[in-house]
């Protein structure tokens, strides 16, 4: 069904629309969790080393299709919002085709240098040989995860976060019986993970571009709508690229940082696979909920109601907060508990890193969840150059800290680069949406 976020109270409106998309984030992080859970417990810690070692590469794939999700989201949202529906429909085509077009080139990407990555970021030769079978899967799996995302991003920008969540809850669930039966049934392996993810993420794909197909023929336009647009195509890449850039130079950091942790050898890099899932779960989350205010922000922006883009920002982040209680009261007495839940019988490094890990970035949730809000309004409203500005700044720090810290203080030097990170780029954020707002 498609909704009207131009009407409504915007906290009940807001509230009404994010929390399917919860949801779905919550089953869509359901595949990596899985994951890693079936390796560290039918197979062994250095199994799920090496899923956690190829999933830091498997990111930039991720930046990829979010990119593309959110740059077709965010102009499909804008003109449902104007009512220009002709329009939208060939900014849905042109989107699709250029995504075939950049697919092809990732995956052949991807096939050729999946070993030289690896051997960039210092993989431990114990668990080479199953990081590059995982991440080999993965890649020809990359079709479904592309196309699955964007018509994610079509249904969000139409109002519309149900299908998807439908869709997600049961494929996830899939994934996860798969995955048990595929690893401790079939004795797979490392492979039986990455088949199992590749199947169900196929039939994910599949119903979701075929529902988006009759989404968009219920709409109906008086002259028969274009299939490709390069006006329409510059628009949408004004916001994917730079969204593309942001989740790619991430995605490098994260590979830079992963090469810094292999450094301190197979326990801490499992400890730290464990935790950084649970912390991408969070994040991840997150930043869903705002690509929902992009959404929001676009198509009140796209109706010429920009009084209502600010109440939405002040809903959404005391949505945020309340949902980032709960996490806290999880993660942090909990912190080995849930890293436990990983491995059978982990060794003294991988569960000490991995609580620590989430000891120290928890408290600061309630930090970088204001900055993925402002951030979702910058998006939406077109201001890619501040959102960029912000983003690259904790990706920098990051990286740069962690690598300086490191040295002096292991890696708990390296967990300490994310809350730094997080509240400077925050401050960044909030500012560049105060100044956008004023004007």
């Amino acid at each position: 069904m498609n909704r009207d976020l131009t009407t409504g109270k915007p906290e009940t409106v807001l509230w009404n629309f994010c929390v399917p998309l919860f949801g779905s984030i919550l089953f869509q992080q359901l595949y990596n969790i899985a994951d890693s859970f079936v390796a560290g417990k039918f197979i062994g810690e250095n199994a799920l080393a090496a899923v956690g070692n190829s999933y830091e590469i498997t990111l930039i794939f991720i930046a990829f299709a979010f990119g593309c999700n959110i740059g077709c989201s965010v102009i499909v949202s804008q003109l449902f919002g104007a009512r220009e529906y002709k329009q939208m429909k060939t900014a849905v085509s042109t989107s699709m085709i250029t995504s075939a077009v950049l697919c092809g080139i990732l995956v052949a990407a991807g096939v050729l240098g999946a070993a030289w990555l690896l051997q960039l970021i210092r993989t431990p030769e114990d668990i080479f040989a199953d990081s590059r079978l995982y991440l080999d899967i993965y890649i020809w799996g990359f079709p479904f995860l592309l196309f699955y995302n964007v018509s994610t991003g079509i249904f969000s920008a139409l109002g519309d976060s149900k299908t998807p969540f439908f869709f997600l809850a049961a494929s996830s669930t899939a994934n996860i019986v798969m995955d048990i039966l595929f690893v401790a049934v079939f004795r797979m392996g490392v492979a039986g993970v990455a088949w199992a993810t590749f199947l169900c993420q196929g039939v994910s794909c599949v119903l979701a571009v075929t529902a988006v197909a009759g989404r968009l023929s219920g709409i109906r336009t008086e002259e028969k709508a274009p299939l490709f647009s390069m006006r329409l195509l510059k628009r949408i890449a004004m916001i994917a690229v730079p969204s593309i850039l942001q989740q790619s130079f991430i995605s490098v950091g994260n590979i830079v940082i992963q090469g810094v942790i292999n450094g301190f050898g197979a326990g801490v890099i499992a400890g730290y696979a464990a935790a950084v899932k649970l912390n991408n779960l969070v994040i991840t989350s997150l930043t869903t909920l705002a690509n929902g205010v992009s959404n929001y922000t676009a198509q009140n922006l796209g109706a010429g109601i920009p009084a209502r883009v600010r109440e939405g920002f002040r809903a959404a982040v005391k949505m945020v907060w309340i949902l980032c209680v709960p996490i806290a009261l999880l993660y942090l007495p909990g912190s080995s508990f849930l890293i436990r839940i990983f491995m059978d019988e982990p060794s003294g490094p991988a569960l000490l890193s991995g609580a620590r890990f989430l000891s120290i970035v928890t408290p600061f949730y309630f930090v970088v969840s204001v900055k993925l809000v402002a951030d979702g309004v910058l998006r939406g409203s077109g201001l890619m150059k501040q959102f960029m500005a912000s983003t690259f700044t904790d990706l920098i720090l990051r990286v740069v800290l962690a690598a300086v810290l490191s040295r002096p203080f292991g890696y708990m030097g390296i967990w300490c680069a994310w809350p730094i990170g997080w509240t400077i780029a925050t401050t960044l954020s909030v500012f560049f949406y105060r100044k956008g707002t004023r004007k």
